[in-house]
C-alpha cells in the first residue's frame, strides 16, 4: 500500500532560535485543511473510529554520533488506550536482551536510563515478541478496532522490521499501520514539531518521568492524544506499509 504520508503536510524550513525545534507550515493539503475546518465547528467531542489507541515507544541500543548496527530493540513498552475515554486500560512493558551487542554503550545507559542488569535478566527478543502477540490477543483482541500511535514513523516503519529481519521472523499485519502523532499536532495546532516535549508545551502539558524511557514517553504520549482529542482531532492512520 503506498505511504498515506503523501496526504500530509508539506514543510518549510527550520523556524529561527528559540523556536525549540519547530518547523512553520508553508500550506496544507486540501483535504486535511477539510479535515481541520470540520473539527473547529464541532463543539462535541469527535468521535473515533477505534475501540483503542496502542500508544508504542521502543528503546534501542545506540551509541552517540556513531551509526550503531544492528541497532536491537531494548525496551518493547505499548499502552492501550480506550478510544472512548482515553484512560489506559493495560499496559505491555518487557526490557529486552539484546544479542548481537549485549553490553549496553554508556551513552545508551545514560539516554535511556536502562541498566545494564535490567536487559542481562530479559529475555531475547524472539520470546517478548510471542509475549507481546499473547498480550495482543488476550488483552487487546484483535477482533478490536485498534490503531498504533507513535511520535515519529521511526519505532514500526525502521526498527521493528529491522529488528523482525534480524530474527528472521515476520512483522505482524496489524503493526503495519499507525498514527504518527506529530502529523495529528501539526494539522490542529498549525505547526510542525520535531519532538515530543515541544508538543507537551504547545498543549500546556507538564512531561511527566524520564525522557527516552519508552514507558514514560508512552504514558506522555498518550497524553498529547487525550489533550488533542479534546481539540477535537479526529485520528487516522498516517503511514501504512506492505
Amino acid at each position: 500500500m503506498p505511504s498515506l504520508s503523501r496526504y500530509l503536510l508539506a514543510f518549510g524550513r527550520s523556524a529561527g532560535p528559540g523556536s525549540r525545534g519547530r518547523v512553520s507550515l508553508q500550506h496544507f493539503n486540501s483535504r486535511l485543511k477539510q479535515q481541520q475546518q470540520q473539527q473547529t465547528s464541532n463543539k462535541i467531542m469527535m468521535s473515533q473510529k477505534y475501540d483503542y489507541f496502542l500508544v508504542l515507544d521502543f528503546e534501542a541500543t545506540c551509541e552517540q554520533g556513531k551509526h550503531f548496527e544492528p541497532q536491537e530493540i531494548i525496551e518493547f513498552p505499548v499502552l492501550k488506550v480506550n478510544a472512548k475515554t482515553y484512560q489506559e486500560e493495560s499496559r505491555f512493558r518487557q526490557f529486552v536482551r539484546p544479542t548481537h551487542n549485549p553490553k549496553l554503550t554508556d551513552f545508551c545507559t545514560e539516554l535511556t536510563k536502562i541498566q545494564q542488569e535490567d536487559v542481562d535478566k530479559a529475555k531475547p527478543f524472539k520470546e517478548v515478541f510471542e509475549d507481546f502477540k499473547q498480550w495482543m490477543e488476550n488483552d487487546v483482541g484483535l477482533d478490536k478496532e485498534f490503531l498504533f500511535v507513535t511520535c515519529g514513523d521511526w519505532d514500526l516503519l525502521t526498527m521493528l522490521p529491522s529488528q523482525c529481519a534480524l530474527c528472521n521472523i515476520p512483522v505482524p499485519y496489524y503493526c503495519k499501520t499507525w498514527l504518527n502523532i506529530k502529523k495529528s499536532y501539526a494539522i490542529k495546532k498549525g505547526e510542525y514539531v520535531k519532538g515530543m516535549l515541544p508538543m507537551l508545551e504547545g498543549l500546556n502539558l507538564t512531561h511527566e518521568g524520564v525522557l527516552h524511557s519508552g514507558l514514560d514517553d508512552c504514558i506522555n504520549i498518550a497524553k498529547i492524544l487525550k489533550a488533542l482529542a479534546d481539540l477535537n482531532c479526529r485520528f487516522l492512520p498516517t503511514y501504512s506499509i506492505d
